[in-house]
């Protein structure tokens, strides 16, 4: 990752503390710098936390900040009490800010990740496709998309078997849930239920199905699921031409 981002109880005392720290450069010009001064230092020191953390760090960051605002720089000091009311609307603005930078700051990066993680799978899709069209070899497409499941979906295994189908596992459906004879599995919560088999079809006809080994404990996401199929849909292109139909029992 580009960034590394805190995590953890080390994120939280980071986020109690940054202010605090700030707090105490500051106190040497107290008498001279204005408290909405002090409060904007303040928001920047929330900002960073946020930014460098999560959610929560950054809420923790602005209630730290706001509390060392009225103990050190509102009267009477050192005392968590307020007298004079311009300082407690710094102080509640400071709050508010400070909690409203770290939503935004923790949806930036849920955002960022998202588009990282999407042109991942845009690659993984792009590279088949252009394997697909560049060689002559349908088995070669296969071993590909395996190897890229295998990574995709954090597989102890994987294999392509051809061919008519022999009993019933598990199934990866087309729109990334997992179906366990007739009933929904929750994928989200319960990662993959075993071997799971993920059909593949070339020109409307059944070809075979990738075998889906998984390592126990992983999670795939709903993501990586549909991408999954994505891939197999273009080995089963490549295999389309080649295929005979096959039943499924």
């Amino acid at each position: 990752m580009r960034r590394l981002v805190m995590r953890g109880p080390v994120s939280l005392f980071a986020a109690a503390g940054a202010p605090l720290a700030l707090s105490a450069l500051l106190l040497p010009w107290r008498g001279s710098l204005a408290n909405t001064n002090v409060a904007l230092l303040l928001v920047v020191a929330v900002v960073a936390v946020a930014a460098l953390g999560h959610r929560l760090a950054g809420a923790v960051a602005a209630l730290s900040a706001a509390v060392w605002f009225d103990f050190f720089f509102t009267r009477p000091y050192e005392r968590l009490t307020i007298a004079n009311s311009s300082d407690i609307t710094t102080a509640v603005l400071l709050l508010l800010v400070g909690l409203a930078v770290s939503q935004l700051a923790a949806r930036a990066r849920h955002f960022e990740v998202v588009a990282i993680t999407d042109a991942g799978y845009l690659a993984r899709i792009h590279d088949t496709a252009v394997l697909a069209r560049s060689t002559n070899s349908a088995h070669a497409v296969v071993e590909h998309v395996c190897t890229q499941l295998i990574d995709l979906l954090a597989l102890r295994g994987c294999r392509f078997e051809y061919g008519t189908l022999i009993g019933h596992p598990p199934r990866l459906e087309h729109d990334g849930s997992i179906v366990v004879g007739r009933r929904a599995w929750d994928a989200d919560r319960l990662g993959l239920p075993g071997e799971v088999e993920l059909r593949v079809f070339g020109n409307g006809t059944y070809i075979g199905r990738f075998l889906l080994e998984p390592i126990p404990g992983t999670v795939p996401s709903a993501q990586a699921r549909v991408v999954a199929v994505t891939l197999a849909e273009q080995a089963g292109a490549a295999l389309g031409s080649q295929a005979r139909p096959a039943k499924i029992a």
